[in-house]
């Protein structure tokens, strides 16, 4: 049965961030929900290297996988969540979660990566604190004569 809805503009309804870079990882689509999560405009984000959001110290990592999709035409992460930190447009750093998806050209080559984003910094902060608590209690506890 045919579809009765217009998905034209599902990339920028979406609440979550859409990002897709071409084949040297330069970004081509920025929807408004990356804007809100980075901090960077559409006209500031597009053309740029995905570096714009990715922190030094993880770049090499990052781009290292990168390139080997590119090559290979495939990810793990199409159906498992990768999380990883990244940088808002301020400096401060986020904890993102997201998936990614192959994108291919009319001939069928890799043409680049999809990648549907989620902040989830306030989420990551709170299982730390949590972390930390249990840990003080644990503490506590095996400070505690029997």
């Amino acid at each position: 049965m045919p579809s009765t809805f217009d998905v034209s503009g599902l990339v920028d309804a979406i609440g979550d961030g859409v990002v897709i870079s071409d084949r040297e990882g330069l970004i081509v689509v920025w929807n408004p929900a990356a804007e809100r999560i980075f901090g960077f405009s559409e006209a500031e984000a597009l053309g740029q290297s995905l570096d714009l959001i990715t922190p030094d110290r993880h770049r090499r990592r990052h781009w290292d996988g990168y390139h080997k999709s590119m090559s290979t035409g495939t990810t793990k992460y199409g159906a498992d969540v990768l999380r990883v930190p990244a940088l808002h447009k301020d400096g401060h750093q986020l904890s993102i979660a997201f998936t990614v998806g192959m994108l291919h050209g009319a001939d069928g080559e890799v043409s680049g990566i999809a990648a549907i984003i989620r902040d989830e910094t306030v989420r990551w902060e709170e299982e730390r604190r949590l972390k930390r608590r249990v840990s003080d209690l644990e503490a506590e506890l095996s400070a505690t004569p029997a």
